[in-house]
């Protein structure tokens, strides 16, 4: 009989044709396994309902948390909701598929030995991720002279809040409260669609793409609240960090174009409980050669 596990993905864009065979290989390895899904599943709503529809019906549990991809208000899409209302209609779409969202109870994984709380956590980004010495407004002047600018700021809108900045900080507001109410005595997975570290965004090509990538207000909850692994997604750079004795995993599948680079999709799924091992940044380059 095999041991339950806590697996991961993310990032799967099954909007472009060459994902969607990876998506068919997404399966559980026992009855009981849960998978999370740490965002940007696709960008309309009928395709990220269809795609966890189809994940939720192979594992005993899948926990979502929302990228920006499926924050944006695309061209097409029927739901013409915007910021906020567009978030609360994807908890009301997952619900109904049985999927659990940041705004459910948190689960408790466990196996024979532990019980680790699983926090799915929607909290966004604020801009503090920036290069050093410059502001947020000269960080996104930035990124506008040198042509990285991330979509977001054209199909991402914050209503009702006037900012991307103001609602990240009122989402850090209203998770902090649930992670706080988390019994001292039990550890945590903490999953979030952007690493809850700035030292995972410092490998990026571009380093001033790392403004749209996270929050500073989030930089100690991996010691705070007991994490035994933070999960993430978003970076399209699949490989393990160790922050403060803690794995960051970043486990996203990407574009055709960025795991063809490394010889194909790999497993697109990653075992967070039990552990499995590391995989570093220059195994990655390797692979590319």
């Amino acid at each position: 009989m095999v041991a339950p596990s806590l697996l991961a993905t993310s990032d799967l864009h099954v909007s472009h044709r060459d994902n969607l065979p990876v998506l068919d290989e997404i399966r559980p390895r026992s009855d009981e396994d849960w998978l999370i899904v740490a965002g940007d599943v696709a960008e309309r709503t009928e395709t990220i309902g269809w795609a966890l529809g189809k994940l939720r019906e192979r594992f005993s549990r899948v926990i979502w948390v929302p990228g920006n991809h499926e924050l944006w208000t695309p061209p097409g899409d029927d739901v013409r909701a915007r910021g906020v209302e567009r978030y609360d209609h994807l908890v009301r779409m997952c619900r109904e598929l049985d999927v659990t969202t940041p705004e459910d109870p948190y689960p408790v994984w466990r196996d024979e030995q532990h019980s680790v709380v699983v926090a799915p956590l929607f909290v966004l980004y604020d801009y503090s991720f920036r290069i050093a010495g410059m502001d947020a407004e000269q960080a996104l002047a930035h990124a506008y002279d040198t042509h990285v600018v991330c979509t977001d700021e054209v199909m991402l809108h914050p209503d009702p809040y006037e900012s991307r900045t103001e609602w990240c900080h009122e989402r850090v507001r209203q998770t902090l409260t649930r992670l706080e109410a988390v019994p001292e005595h039990l550890p945590t997975v903490l999953i979030s669609h952007w690493p809850l570290h700035r030292q995972p965004t410092t490998r990026l090509y571009y380093p001033q793409f790392g403004i749209w990538c996270g929050t500073e207000l989030t930089s100690d909850w991996h010691l705070r609240f007991r994490a035994v692994a933070e999960v993430h997604g978003h970076l399209h750079i699949p490989v393990t960090d160790r922050i403060d004795g803690v794995p960051f995993e970043e486990v996203s599948l990407g574009y055709p174009r960025e795991w063809r680079r490394r010889g194909g999709p790999g497993d697109p799924l990653h075992s967070i409980l039990p552990p499995a091992p590391e995989r570093s940044f220059e195994e990655l380059v390797r692979s590319y050669q």
